[in-house]
């Protein structure tokens, strides 16, 4: 009890905000990659999301953690390098395989509906038995109202579910936020997590490695420039479907408390200056998440508006 109460005497705001906020981090990073793979899984196809963004991205963690290791950055971030190029190898895998699997699908369904083309037209031609061509005319009506069915279900998900998909979205990502800050709390309280020296990280910026800096700020530029693939296919695809929002919302998250959790720590030039690549990789992206956001609700508006024109 004595420890903890030392160590809450000795905790100050700024250390405590940047414990929190790199404990938050942490956990969004840690289930970023799930959303895409379970939306992936379920619907048995990675149309969706593009895989020049998925392997610049994987050259960017790369990277970083190459340059993590070579600048002697605290041991999480070195962990969590090591994790996310884990998880991108499981994710690029994926869809590799589901784009294999759909391909040759496409490709043999093609060749079935060429094989019967020929025997379909003589069967019409030849069989004229009476009242063939109202049971014809009453199948179209059938199909005809169950085209509707589906028609109506996206619709229904259109008007209610896209409302309900960002509200259940924000409800995890407060969960993500729940456990991380509780996961602070925990390691602050047993003694696992203690508050770095304000001069930790000092050291003149010019003395890193130039590896190092070399490696931090190519990571920072796969970071900025991986998204872009993602939102041209999206804008010339005029759609977002196959992609998950929690994502890009965990993504969004886990860059703005990355950013906070260092900014909190120190404000120091030598200190900014030598995380200035993780810095702009993090913060940087920021705007490009945003500008997806803007895409998924501006073309599910347009597919809801297609829809109800058709």
């Amino acid at each position: 009890m004595s420890s903890a109460m030392a160590l809450s005497e000795a905790l100050l705001p700024q250390e405590a905000l940047s414990g929190i906020f790199g404990s938050i981090s942490l956990a969004t990073w840690i289930f970023l990659l799930v959303p895409q793979l379970i939306l992936n899984y379920k619907t048995g196809s990675a149309d969706g999301i593009s895989l020049a963004f998925l392997i610049v991205w994987m050259v960017g963690d790369i990277t970083n953690l190459s340059g993590a290791i070579w600048a002697d950055l605290v041991p999480t971030v070195i962990a969590l390098a090591i994790y996310f190029c884990l998880a991108d190898l499981v994710l690029i895998s994926q869809c590799l395989y589901y784009n294999h699997i759909n391909a040759q699908r496409r490709q043999s369904t093609v060749i079935s509906e060429h094989e019967p083309l020929l025997a379909r037209r003589r069967s019409s031609d030849t069989i004229g038995l009476p009242g063939s061509h109202r049971r014809r005319s009453s199948a179209r009506s059938g199909a005809s109202e169950h085209s509707g069915s589906p028609l109506n279900k996206i619709l229904e998900e259109s008007e209610e579910g896209t409302g309900n998909q960002w509200v259940k979205n924000s409800l995890s990502a407060l969960g993500v936020i729940v456990v991380g800050t509780a996961g602070w709390a925990i390691a602050w309280q047993a003694g696992v997590w203690q508050p770095s020296p304000l001069d930790a990280g000092m050291e003149p910026a010019s003395e890193t490695a130039l590896g190092a800096k070399i490696l931090g700020y190519t990571s920072a530029v796969c970071y900025l420039g991986a998204r872009i693939p993602q939102i041209m296919k999206n804008y010339k695809d005029k759609s977002c479907d196959g992609l998950a929002l929690l994502f890009f919302l965990l993504s969004l998250m886990g860059n703005a408390t990355y950013g906070a959790s260092i900014l909190c720590h120190s404000l120091e030039k030598d200190y900014v200056m030598l995380n200035l690549p993780w810095l702009i990789g993090s913060l940087g992206t920021i705007a490009e998440d945003a500008i997806i956001f803007v895409q998924f609700r501006l073309y599910s508006k347009k597919q809801t508006t297609e829809a109800v024109v058709e």
